[in-house]
């Protein structure tokens, strides 16, 4: 049986790793990269806003409005779903710690996996891309400068995890 040269097993060896990074890059497309939202894609939105009304209006309101007194604990010391429009906190996390909370819940987040929550876990029953749908939708209906406060701190962000 004749061995392979060294270079049919180098050129092999460069192969497989061109085919392992496009499967890496493949598998991750639908993951959110850098979590960039797309509050201008008309097509994002309406599939967020669609997405959001069957499994987010429920809770956090069909106009984004959140719970009547979402900044005091219920009496089950749990806490009310806050708004998501500019009058809430949304647009105070990046689009990373949106996606990570909606996607693992609040105390995967925080670290403390007993932190008595309402709020559902996501990871299973939305798609990644799902996911940032839904959170463009949210963002798509801030006004311009909240908008643009928002992408400040993305960017911040960003700047520094380098």
């Amino acid at each position: 049986m004749r061995m392979p040269s060294r270079l049919s097993v180098l050129s092999a060896v460069v192969v497989l790793v061109g085919l392992g990074s496009a499967v890496l890059v493949w598998a991750g497309s639908d993951r959110m990269p850098g979590t960039v939202l797309e509050p201008e894609n008309e097509a994002v939105i309406a599939k967020g806003k669609s997405i959001y009304a069957a499994n987010c209006a429920s809770c956090h309101g069909a106009n984004l409005e959140g719970e009547p007194n979402w900044r005091q604990p219920k009496p089950d010391l749990t806490m009310p779903a806050p708004p998501h429009d500019e009058s809430g906190h949304t647009w105070h996390h990046t689009d990373r710690v949106l996606f990570d909370l909606t996607k693992y819940g609040l105390g995967k987040l925080i670290k403390n996996p007993d932190y008595k929550t309402n709020m559902p876990i996501y990871d299973g029953v939305l798609s990644d891309k799902e996911i940032v749908a839904v959170l463009s939708f949210i963002k798509s209906s801030w006004p311009k400068e909240v908008r643009q406060r928002h992408d400040e701190l993305n960017l911040k962000s960003r700047e520094e995890e380098k």
